[in-house]
């Protein structure tokens, strides 16, 4: 997976691509998926949500520019995959669910594959969790139209967030770095994520 899909298309952050090679993506799929949890693709995970292919991690990981001594947030846990390779990014994750039984499946996801350190939270990940912010960085699991002000506003100066922004059909993957000057933002690669759902996606759940 790391050879094929991630550094044959441009992935050459060399701690974004050891970290994808230690976490067992095979754990956080159901039974009945694991014999092709390193496919290049995106695969249900229920409740209408998916985890993202390989190379769309790797990427959003990427572009978080992490040294391994940050807080981030990681928004829309879903099966709790990116927010273990954001653990071996960084010194603390966050990560927030708005689906209850997606939450609970992550943490046993989690606990299993060794990230139990990992915080799932339940509530609107377009809110993010204002009681653990400020933030070094955001990652942002579902596509958004705009870059959410709240999240943005959790961020440290410095800070960067990522987010797949666009329509419910298709986003492009925006680097988003805050600084006292304002916003500066850099475009990456096209993607379809599932929409985010709250006060700041694609409206209330």
């Amino acid at each position: 997976m790391v050879e094929r899909q991630l550094r044959r298309r441009g992935i050459s952050d060399e701690r974004v691509l050891a970290a994808m090679a230690r976490v067992p993506r095979e754990l956080f799929l159901p039974e009945s998926l694991r014999d092709v949890a390193y496919e290049d693709g995106a695969l249900p995970i229920g409740y209408g949500q998916t985890i993202s292919q390989p190379f769309i991690v790797a990427a959003i990981c990427a572009l978080l520019e992490l040294a391994g001594h940050e807080r981030v947030l990681d928004v829309g846990t879903g099966s709790g995959y990116q927010a273990a390779v954001l653990a071996e990014l960084a010194a603390e994750v966050v990560s927030v669910e708005r689906v209850p039984e997606l939450a609970a499946g992550a943490r046993r996801a989690l606990g299993a594959a060794g990230y139990e350190h990992v915080q799932v939270l339940v509530g609107d990940g377009s809110l993010g969790a204002l009681e653990r912010a400020p933030f070094d960085a955001v990652a942002i699991a579902a596509a958004a139209p705009r870059v959410p002000r709240t999240l943005y506003a959790q961020l440290v100066d410095g800070g960067r967030l990522v987010v797949p922004r666009g329509s419910r059909w298709g986003q492009d993957l925006v680097q988003v770095v805050k600084s006292e000057d304002g916003a500066s933002e850099r475009v990456s690669v096209p993607c379809r994520f599932v929409p985010l759902l709250g006060a700041e996606g694609f409206g209330r759940v």
